[in-house]
């Protein structure tokens, strides 16, 4: 069994911080044990780092926090959020007018708040918080690291970079998420000692406030509607790990 100085990381992933993610983000959270947040790789504009979609008046519609500054050729842990204090207060009421008869809304109402309201000025943090405050809710034990202050590594790139995380880790497992399959070698990471698996994610439709099912929608919004048993249930899906 291999560990490393803290203790035993025997299944690790590596994803870039998401402000309220879809499901799969945290079905991946659950698959293992040591999470690394990619925070010094380049901003994408337009993704999901800072955004996300939930239900408005039965729709999808997004959620965004706006940036101040933001260039693709920053890293993620350097963009900073907008100074201007009233996109949060918007924000909230966006959420209440959504979801204020939702079952679930005032203890995720005030979660969400709660991450909203910290005094933190870059993305990253909000993202990071967003995360761990969901993952805290539902009782996952799962162990979060933030590259840009562990590393040191960025002059490695793509595959390389990743398995020189795994290799300082000393893990056992490498799991990703579908779209990583046309990025890395299941051979590379056998020959480093790293067996790579895939999570094959799914989507389960759940009771809301939309007259047709919107699925992979923020996590925000199957809080809203199911207790943390279900969530749960959603997020250890019987499928398992794949080559």
């Amino acid at each position: 069994m291999k560990a490393n100085a803290t203790g035993p990381a025997l299944r690790l992933a590596i994803m870039q911080p998401y402000f309220f993610p879809y499901l799969g983000y945290f079905q991946l959270a659950a698959a293992v044990d040591r999470f690394v947040f990619y925070d010094d790789v380049n901003f994408i504009k337009n993704g999901w780092i800072n955004r996300n979609r939930w239900c408005v008046n039965g729709r999808a519609g997004y959620f965004t926090i706006p940036l101040a500054g933001a260039s693709s050729f920053m890293r993620i842990h350097e963009v900073c959020v907008s100074v201007d204090p009233r996109w949060k207060y918007k924000m909230l009421q966006t959420l209440r007018h959504s979801y204020r008869k939702a079952r679930h809304y005032p203890q995720i109402a005030a979660l969400f708040e709660s991450v909203l309201l910290q005094d933190d000025m870059d993305l990253a943090s909000y993202a990071k918080s967003s995360v761990m405050r969901i993952c805290q809710y539902l009782g996952l034990s799962v162990q979060f690291v933030a590259s840009s202050r562990t590393y040191r590594n960025e002059k490695l790139h793509g595959e390389a970079r990743v398995l020189d995380i795994c290799e300082r880790e000393a893990i056992d497992t490498y799991v990703n998420l579908p779209g990583g399959r046309t990025l890395y070698s299941v051979d590379q990471f056998a020959a480093r000692g790293v067996t790579l698996r895939f999570l094959d994610v799914q989507l389960p439709s759940y009771r809301q406030d939309a007259p047709i099912f919107i699925s992979g929608l923020s996590i925000i919004d199957i809080l809203m509607h199911n207790d943390t048993d279900q969530v749960l249930r959603m997020l250890r899906p019987v499928q398992g790990l794949q080559t």
